[in-house]
């Protein structure tokens, strides 16, 4: 019997120990993979790189071709092109990642889905497209009756790039932005390779279809209408969606709104 106590005692003692240890234990880190969209950089993730980080996560930030200081040529920039240097990002760490993609993003993630899908944990679209097998995103866009980016487009004369009117690039990226962040877009401003506009993605259910995929609103965005956004997550099967109150570039109107959805859906 004192036998039989003594093992109870320890037995509790030990559970105790465990469970007070569990609660002193960090959340386990994530790999988070960020990808920018059109006409931007790495540099729009900088706060939200900061945010994450200090939460014990890590943080890839991708320079697409021909964005940030890249001086690829854009008669060289393809879909391909994008997604490959997605795919080297991931590749350069372990596991599995969260993998983030903003605007013109969506295309990109959702070919490095179909590509490498067992290296991906879960898809996030930001306010970005997301193509069903065989679209590409000028046709996307074109159904967007709420965008105000399709007027104020320059194409080169040569086709290779798009720019956007000066007098318009912050009123349709960034109208909710501090003086301090407008200036930071219009600063990095570089027009955007047209080629990839017209790629279609193929995309196949047993490979981008197996990634589980999550969607960020942004319901006052002038570039990427609410409505658009919607139906393209309502055409994806995504279900688990989240709103900011914010126009197309949360990461520097909002940062901290949005890294709390990013870490919420890392739970």
């Amino acid at each position: 019997m004192k036998n039989t106590m003594i093992g109870m005692l320890l037995t509790a003692a030990v559970l105790l120990i465990a469970g007070a240890c569990s609660k002193d234990e960090p959340s386990p880190s994530t790999t988070f993979v960020l990808v920018h969209g059109a006409w931007q950089g790495p540099y729009v993730w900088q706060y939200v790189k900061e945010g994450l980080e200090k939460k014990g996560h890590k943080v890839l930030v991708v320079e697409l071709p021909a964005h940030g200081n890249d001086n690829t040529s854009p008669a060289n920039v393809s879909m391909d092109s994008y997604r490959d240097k997605v795919i080297e990002a991931i590749h350069s760490t372990n596991g599995k990642v969260v993998l983030v993609g903003h605007s013109l993003a969506g295309m990109v993630i959702s070919a490095t889905a179909e590509k490498i899908p067992s290296r991906i944990n879960k898809l996030v679209y930001l306010a970005a497209f997301i193509p069903v097998s065989g679209q590409n995103l000028l046709e996307l866009a074109s159904a967007d009756a709420q965008s105000q980016l399709g007027p104020s487009l320059v194409p080169s004369a040569d086709g290779l790039t798009l720019d956007i009117k000066s007098e318009n690039r912050v009123a349709i990226f960034c109208q909710d932005g501090s003086e301090t962040n407008k200036k930071l877009l219009i600063d990095n401003f570089r027009v955007e390779p047209a080629i990839p506009f017209g790629t279609p993605v193929s995309l196949t259910d047993a490979a981008f279809g197996k990634v589980a995929k999550y969607y960020i609103y942004t319901t006052e965005d002038k570039a990427i209408g609410i409505d658009l956004q919607k139906q393209m997550a309502s055409a994806a099967g995504i279900s688990k969606v989240y709103s900011v109150t914010s126009g197309h570039s949360p990461f520097l109107s909002t940062p901290d709104a949005l890294t709390g959805i990013l870490l919420d859906i890392v739970k």
